[in-house]
């Protein structure tokens, strides 16, 4: 009776209730197109198609388009060349100076930063389309219709994958405009949720194929206590006490005093999000390219090989270094113990038993390196977790859930979008979602780009 009870509290709230169809509106365009072949693919020939990529790096590419790259889709490359155009823009803004300018500029410095991030998606979705109409090519040509000149498929091919990647763009901007929640994160949620109802089946008859439903069970109950270290993963904030000392402000004609009460400074655990394991995907998705493009006998070199399998103790062990190196190196791009430092001194705020200024700022570092390195340390082991559950005998498209990025994306996206829904309701003055405190998600640090 609760549960109905909140629905029709969400669905009184007309501005809610708006943002709400929007939202599913888009995501059921978003849905349909993974379902709309290429121009020149032949549709009766996709299941074939289907069984290929489905292992490997590039099953994970296919997790996250929602199986979109398998089925040959207008919407095959997904929003992925949108987000690594963003980071290679926030990088740039780290190591230009005239990146930097903008990003000081404030709404408009903003737009034109989106701006340049748009163009270099259009350059990214060119590059990485052309690799995709190789690899179909190389994979099944046999499902591309053998009428169709070379030269008008590689053609359509481009401008098709290029429009579709620029469509799920605009898609997920106008639900962060207008819908709920960030929109490129639900999109990648989306993508990687549809895939789950089909890993459990798959998951369940090969387990009832072999008389080990037990197993199956076991299964399940260790997803649900890695999904709940998750939520503690994103929710663990170390809060530092805050206290702004007294001081007089005139108001209305009246002087009054302000300040003199106790706050918090919450820093996360897991304050760079999602973004080292991306970050390290990113770099170890080379050697499969390297391998892709490269002769057979390169093709067989021990260290490719390796550096290809994520199943490979080389291929583990190098991500999960990566990850804790790109913990502590996001996680100084996005928190500066410096401002945080002068916006206190500022607003006349200090930590109890620290003086203002430089030991401010270095009592705030030395937190923030203490309380990073093990979230570093849980991010790694979330990200390889996969792989260890596939030594167990698990199939790789159910395995890809107990870890990696998409479980921390979907973890973070669904607490967002309740936290969203929660402030609207405590707005309107109804009770929160939950009896007993309030929802926290990641506010924004999932992605700290253009997005």
């Amino acid at each position: 009776m609760k549960l109905i009870q909140k629905l029709r509290e969400i669905w009184s709230i007309d501005e809610l209730r708006q943002r709400i169809l929007l939202t599913l509106g888009l995501i059921v365009v978003y849905r349909l197109g993974t379902y709309i072949a290429l121009p020149g693919i032949d549709p009766t020939k996709l299941d074939q198609m289907s069984s290929n990529g489905s292992s490997g790096i590039l099953g994970l590419v296919n997790l996250f388009a929602g199986g979109a790259f398998n089925r040959a889709s207008i919407f095959a490359l997904g929003i992925m060349p949108y987000i690594s155009a963003s980071i290679a823009i926030q990088l740039l803004t780290l190591a230009v100076p005239s990146f930097q300018k903008m990003q000081k500029e404030g709404e408009s410095g903003r737009r034109k930063l989106n701006q340049w991030t748009r163009i270099l998606t259009v350059v990214v979705t060119a590059a990485q389309g052309w690799g995709y109409a190789v690899y179909l090519r190389n994979t099944d040509g046999g499902a591309i219709v053998q009428s169709l000149p070379p030269v008008v498929f590689w053609a359509s091919t481009l401008v098709t994958l290029t429009a579709g990647t620029l469509f799920v763009m605009w898609m997920g901007e106008k639900i962060t405009d207008k819908g709920i929640g960030n929109g490129i994160s639900l999109i990648i949620m989306v993508g990687i949720l549809a895939r789950f109802p089909i890993a459990i089946a798959q998951e369940f008859t090969a387990r009832l194929a072999k008389g080990g439903l037990i197993a199956f069970v076991i299964e399940m109950a260790f997803l649900i206590v890695v999904i709940g270290a998750c939520i503690l993963l994103v929710q663990g904030t170390r809060r530092i006490p805050v206290q702004y000392a007294k001081r007089n402000i005139v108001q209305g004609g009246r002087m009054m005093q302000a300040g003199g009460v106790r706050q918090f400074l919450p820093l996360k655990l897991n304050a760079a999000g999602v973004m080292p394991i991306i970050f390290a995907q990113a770099i170890m998705f080379l050697p499969a390219t390297i391998a892709q493009f490269a002769s057979s006998g390169a093709q067989n070199s021990s260290i490719l090989m390796a550096l290809s399998d994520i199943k490979s103790g080389w291929y583990n062990l190098l991500n999960f270094l990566l990850i804790v190196a790109f913990t502590y190196f996001y996680t100084a791009l996005i928190i500066n113990p410096t401002q945080i430092a002068d916006d206190l001194k500022r607003n006349s705020g200090f930590i109890p038993g620290i003086k203002p200024g430089k030991n401010t700022e270095s009592f705030i570092d030395a937190v923030i390196s203490r309380i990073t390195l093990p979230g570093a340390i849980f991010l790694g082991i979330i990200a390889i977790l996969p792989a260890i559950i596939m030594m167990f005998g698990v199939d790789q498209g159910f395995a890809m859930f107990f870890g990696g990025s998409s479980i921390l994306i979907m973890v973070g996206v669904i607490l967002d979008t309740l936290q969203t829904i929660e402030t609207y309701l405590l707005n309107r003055h109804y009770d929160g979602l939950t009896s007993s405190g309030r929802i926290k998600g990641r506010q924004g640090n999932m992605y700290q780009t253009s997005m």
